[in-house]
């Protein structure tokens, strides 16, 4: 849809869904919560895609997950039945971090890591020097300590992923390399606060470890997944992406429907996941700008509910 148009929130029928689908060209997928939730596939959400993958769609995936690296994507969208994809259709934080920071660092530059281990495979992929995932311990019993712990000399970033060891000594050390100037930039890979669990269960997501480190810095990172821009022209260099002819899909209006909106992309919500029809009934009667662009274009209860329209 055009950027500027009034975003309806239309039940996407049959008969619409073939005129939707078929004006485009590419589909982005968001993943838990659209065509999985934990472990179990979305009922019909495979046979979707296998159809739109014969009709020739381009499908890609973009999720702020920093937790898995884009070869695990790959597996387990095969192991769960999904089309065998490719780890290049796969955008997750991670990968899309690693590819920020070969562009941004200096020959040489390192970076210091909040996060596991796919963050770090990811930057090892990409060839970045990094330290710093894994459990980490206060250097000594007090504050004189803690500041004077060694510094890496060649550090020049700071990345804050998920990141199950964070911890105050991780803090202190981000915070140390950070103050050596804005020289030393600060990268996280998505603000997302909560992560949803199976029966209403949640854990703090990595938003709340990168709101610590830009609080201790007094610093705004530069953030990598949705809603930001960065994670689509990441996508957009990789494949000849016309917005026009793309939809993008998920269940999270502040990431998915908020990113595809202001791409310019058609968005479609689906109500597998976090996303109620309530919640964007408030948006959409709101008198706020901010809260209207968080207002998709069409929703479904399921992407199953794509196979008529694709029925040939």
């Amino acid at each position: 849809m055009a950027q500027g148009s009034a975003r309806r929130c239309l039940r996407l029928e049959p008969a619409a869904a073939r005129e939707v689908l078929g004006a485009a060209d590419t589909l982005l997928f968001d993943c838990d919560g659209v065509l999985w939730r934990g472990e179990a596939a979305v009922a019909g959400a495979a046979a979707a895609l296998s159809r739109l993958q014969a009709r020739a769609k381009r499908l890609c995936y973009v999720t702020n997950n920093s937790s898995r690296t884009r070869a695990a994507y790959a597996e387990k969208l095969q192991r769960l039945g999904f089309p065998p994809a490719e780890p290049r259709q796969v955008f997750g934080s991670a990968y899309c971090a690693a590819r920020y920071l070969r562009q941004a660092l200096p020959p040489g530059a390192a970076a210091y890591v909040l996060g596991g281990a796919a963050l770090s495979d990811e930057l090892g992929a990409a060839g970045i020097p990094h330290l710093g995932p894994g459990p980490a311990d206060l250097p000594g019993p007090g504050p004189a300590d803690w500041s004077r712990a060694p510094l890496q000399p060649n550090v020049r970033a700071v990345l804050v992923g998920f990141d199950p060891h964070f911890c105050y000594a991780k803090l202190c050390q981000a915070l140390r390399y950070l103050q050596r100037g804005p020289d030393c930039l600060l990268v996280g890979t998505n603000r997302d606060h909560r992560l949803p669990l199976e029966n209403g269960a949640a854990i703090p997501g990595t938003g709340c470890l990168v709101k610590a480190v830009e609080v201790a810095a007094e610093r705004e990172a530069f953030i990598i997944g949705k809603p930001s821009r960065y994670i689509f022209d990441c996508v957009a260099s990789e494949f000849e992406i016309d917005p026009a002819r793309t939809i993008m899909v998920g269940d999270r209006l502040d990431t998915d429907i908020l990113m595809g909106n202001n791409c310019g992309l058609t968005t479609l919500l689906t109500l597998t996941g976090v996303t109620t029809l309530e919640e964007v009934k408030g948006h959409q009667e709101s008198d706020c700008p901010s809260r209207k662009s968080l207002v998709p274009d069409y929703y479904v209860d399921s992407i199953a509910d794509l196979l008529p329209a694709l029925e040939d």
